[in-house]
Parts: C-alpha cells; sequence; structure tokens
C-alpha cells in the first residue's frame, strides 16, 4: 500500500511537471518555480514543452504500473528508476533541489516495493 501511495506521488509530481513546462512555463507561476526570467523562458518555451512531454510520459508510464497486471510491478521499477536517473542528473547538471523533488520521491517508492511495503 505504501509503495502504491508512493508511486502514486510520484506520477502526480511528475503530471505537475508536465504543466509547468508546458503550459505555465512563462507565466508566474512556471518563472517562479523554475526561477526564470521572461526573456529566457520566451527563448526556451519550445524546449521546455518537450521537457514537459517527457515528464508526461514517465507520469503515463508510473500509472499503467498502478493498474492491476502481469506486469505492473515491472512497470513501477522501470519507470521510478527512470525518475531516479532523470533526478541525479538534474540535481548534478541543473538545480540540486531536484534531487529532493523528483528523485527522493521515486527512490522512496523503489524501496517500499522491494520491501513489498
Amino acid at each position: 500500500m505504501i509503495a502504491t501511495v508512493l508511486t502514486a506521488l510520484v506520477a502526480l509530481i511528475h503530471i505537475y511537471i508536465l504543466i509547468l513546462e508546458m503550459f505555465l512555463w512563462q507565466k508566474p507561476a512556471g518563472l517562479k518555480a523554475f526561477g526564470l526570467s521572461r526573456e529566457f523562458a520566451a527563448q526556451t518555451k519550445t524546449l521546455a514543452a518537450n521537457q514537459g512531454l517527457y515528464n508526461g510520459f514517465l507520469a503515463a508510464g508510473l500509472i499503467y504500473g498502478l493498474v492491476p497486471g502481469p506486469h505492473a510491478e515491472a512497470f513501477k521499477v522501470f519507470f521510478l528508476i527512470c525518475v531516479v536517473v532523470a533526478g541525479v542528473y538534474g540535481a548534478a547538471t541543473a538545480s540540486r533541489k531536484i534531487l529532493f523533488i523528483q528523485a527522493l520521491p521515486a527512490a522512496l517508492a523503489l524501496i517500499a516495493l522491494g520491501l513489498n511495503l
């Protein structure tokens, strides 16, 4: 049950990131969330939308893993590992807070899955 809740939380985080990157990048919420200037946001809106789409794919994979089925566990593990890798890379290259917002929740969900919690 804990693993399911944590996996759902990670999926929701990535849906929120999708919304920020695809639809709110140049709005006050997106500017504030990512610490962007209006000029930089305007120059990078296409790149941000692309990033948002990838976050949506991560969320979709996690949500699919939440649906009971023969491969649900494998989907959760695969997509949670993808989130951890993306979070570690983002923390190393963009902002350390990504480690806590993205990678840590996914790592906790993986641990809970491994412990059958």
